[in-house]
């Protein structure tokens, strides 16, 4: 089983390779936290605070990217603002 650094870890890089995308456009990410329970506590900032389009990215782009690539991780949250269904 893996430990949580390794989770934490892998969580990381996958974040680092949607990065630049979200650089493009004057944003970045921050892992705040990943929970008891593997859930990875995300936050967008810069440009991609108020974006129109955070919803998508964060959806889109970092919560499929994390959850692919860190298959312990049960759900990744947002936590600088609330996702829209």
């Amino acid at each position: 089983m893996a430990t949580l650094q390794d989770i934490e870890k892998r969580t990381l890089d996958a974040m680092n390779e949607i990065r630049p995308f979200l650089k493009e456009d004057g944003g970045d990410l921050v892992l705040k936290e990943i929970t008891e329970d593997f859930v990875a506590r995300v936050e967008l900032t810069g440009q991609c605070t108020n974006c129109s389009m955070n919803n998508m990215t964060f959806k889109a782009g970092v919560k499929d990217a994390i959850m692919k690539q860190v298959p312990e991780v049960k759900d990744v949250e947002a936590v600088n603002f609330a996702l829209r269904e």
